[in-house]
Order: C-alpha cells, then structure tokens, then sequence
C-alpha cells in the first residue's frame, strides 16, 4: 500500500541532527552570526539545501490559511504558579478564538521539550508558549528558532520580546523590605526548588534587599514548595520570640512553616512574622491570615496571548516585554518587632 500523506516539513531540530550541531548552532548560520566556523557553516548550509529547510521569516511568509491554533508546553505539576498560569492562557486564548493543544511534561528537561515542539511543529501551530519551571528549559526554550514563534513564560531573563514573566526578583525585595521596615534586624528565607527560575529569582532578591539595608545575612531553609517541606524548615528553624521574621518564597511552604510553629508553640505573628508569596486563594483565610505577594496571572496569560497575536500579525521586530509587577498584601501573619 502506497503512503501519500505529504511529507511534513523539515524543522530546526532535523537540520541540527543532519548537520551534527545545536539547533542554536543552527541559528546562528541562519542569521548570519561570525562566530561559526566556515567548516560547521558549510556543513549546516548543506543540510539546510538537503532537507529544503525554510528559517522562521520564509516559512510564516509562506503560509496561506491559518491554524488559529497555539501549542503550550507546561511542567505537569499542581503547583499553584504554573497550574494558574496555564489556565490564564487558556482563557486568553479562547477570547481571541484560538484552540489550544497542550502538553503537560512530567519530566520538564531540554530533551523532552525540544520533542514536545518538534510534535507540536508537525501539528501546524501558529505559535508555542512554554512555561518553563527549569532554568535550563527556559535558557533552551528561547534559543529555539522553529518554524513558529515560541514565547517562553519564566522569571530571570533580561527583557525581551518573545520571554515573558512577572517580576519575582523586585516582588521578594518588596516582601524582605516590608519584614525589615517592621523592625526585624534580619529575615530568613525558605527557598523554593534551586533549579526553578522564579526560586531563584526570589533568592536572589532576598540577599539583595539584606545587602542594600545593610543587614546581616539570614538564615536560608531550602524547600520544594510544598507544605511539608515548609513545615520541615519550621521545625529547624531557631527563633527568637518577637525577634524572628521569616519569607516564605510561596505560600504553600508558609502554611507548613505556621503549623510547625505552632507545634512547638510559637505564635505567628507575636513570636514570628511570616510573608509568603502568590496570594493562593486560601490566604486569606489562615490562621493568621498571611501576608503575602499577589501576582497577576490572569494579566500574565492576556499578555502571553497578546504576544503571540502581535509575533504573528507584526511586520516589524517587538520591543522586549517588562516584568509585571507584584503588589504586597498586608494581613495578619506580620506585626513590628517586640522590644
């Protein structure tokens, strides 16, 4: 039996394993970059004419009938971030009549991100988001040049215009701040996974408030977001009764930091101020109600949305996107230092 489906077209992926390189490599040939040897140019030129491979701009100027369909590449995870985010998109994407096909990855690296896109190539996508939770997948997923725009979704990046984010690093200067405005001579800092970029964001803000207050450095608890892993920090974490101010980099790992605190019977906030981050909907109703950073993920998916529609419809280069900005919210969970 004969196969007549078409042949799909070649991508940047084919090109890279033709010509034994980096799909960044790749990139780099296609636009002209000096720093690639003749050698390897040579052989990504050939492998380009082999596979008939058309670079981003001559494909999108090819195309004659429209999807109006995205792909959008998430962590499979429950975390209130990412899962809130995803949902943002979805909604944004239904207001502007576009279907989305989504892939939910348990195993967030480079390699099965790459295999997501180059699925979601075949399927005739105008554009692919990627909410990465990796910095080395965020760092990939901008380095892609496919035949449709990827718009990367993750903190810690300088401003451009297919990467997206809220400003995590400015939002745990805030959250620090506000802890050291109440009087505290330092704040500890339970961190969320190492490898998450808006962890590492929100650490990275944590010692820059301390360093520009000129306050000593504070203790660092390391978690992975969950409840158990705050209330684990909880446990090992040495208090002074009214002396004691604690950032919690989401708000889950503060839920678990209170309960152990009151299990050792500690009070929050006369014994211990807490600030979490992300304002998940069950905030406000803690025991105290916490202190927290509210980011805007509805905002965030309208404007992921709104990239892509200006990516597609714009004949000239975007300007690079801003962070959003966090806001404080001010419960009970915080109160000035005693004494």
């Amino acid at each position: 039996m004969t196969d007549t489906r078409a042949p799909r077209n070649a991508n940047i992926f084919d090109v890279a394993r033709l010509a034994g390189v980096s799909h960044q490599t790749v990139s780099r040939v296609i636009n002209n970059h000096p720093s690639v040897k003749p050698a390897t140019r040579e052989r990504v030129q050939e492998a380009i004419r082999q596979l008939r491979y058309r670079p981003s701009q001559a494909a999108r100027a090819l195309v004659t009938k429209r999807s109006r369909t995205i792909g959008l590449i998430t962590p499979a995870t429950a975390d209130f971030g990412p899962t809130t985010l995803a949902i943002s998109v979805n909604d944004a994407a239904r207001d502007a009549r576009y279907a989305v096909v989504s892939v939910n990855l348990p195993d967030v690296q480079a390699a099965s991100v790459r295999n997501a896109i180059e699925a979601m190539l075949r399927q005739n996508v105008e554009a692919i988001v990627v909410i990465a939770n990796d910095v080395a997948v965020a760092e990939f997923a901008r380095g892609t040049d496919a035949t449709t725009p990827v718009v990367v979704v993750a903190a810690g990046a300088e401003p451009q215009p297919l990467s997206l984010s809220i400003d995590q690093y400015a939002g745990a200067r805030l959250a620090t701040r506000h802890l050291l405005g109440l009087g505290y001579e330092t704040v500890a800092h339970i961190a969320g996974p190492a490898r998450n970029p808006d962890a590492s964001e929100r650490v990275r803000g944590w010692m820059a408030e301390l360093r520009t207050a000129d306050a000593p450095p504070g203790l660092r608890l390391d978690g992975d977001w969950s409840p158990r892993s705050g209330h684990a920090a909880g446990m090992r974490l040495t208090v002074t009764p009214g002396s004691t101010a604690v950032f919690a980099a989401n708000d889950q790992m503060a839920l678990g930091l209170v309960a152990a605190l009151s299990s050792r019977d500690l009070r929050v906030p006369e014994d211990v101020s807490v600030v979490g981050f992300d304002d998940i909907p069950e905030a406000e109703f803690m025991s105290p109600p916490l202190t927290t950073l509210r980011q805007d993920f509805a905002r965030l998916g309208a404007q992921t949305m709104e990239r892509v529609l200006a990516t597609l419809e714009s004949p000239t280069p975007l300007e690079p996107a801003e962070p959003l900005a966090t806001k404080l919210i001010i419960r009970d969970s915080t109160r000035p230092r005693r004494g």
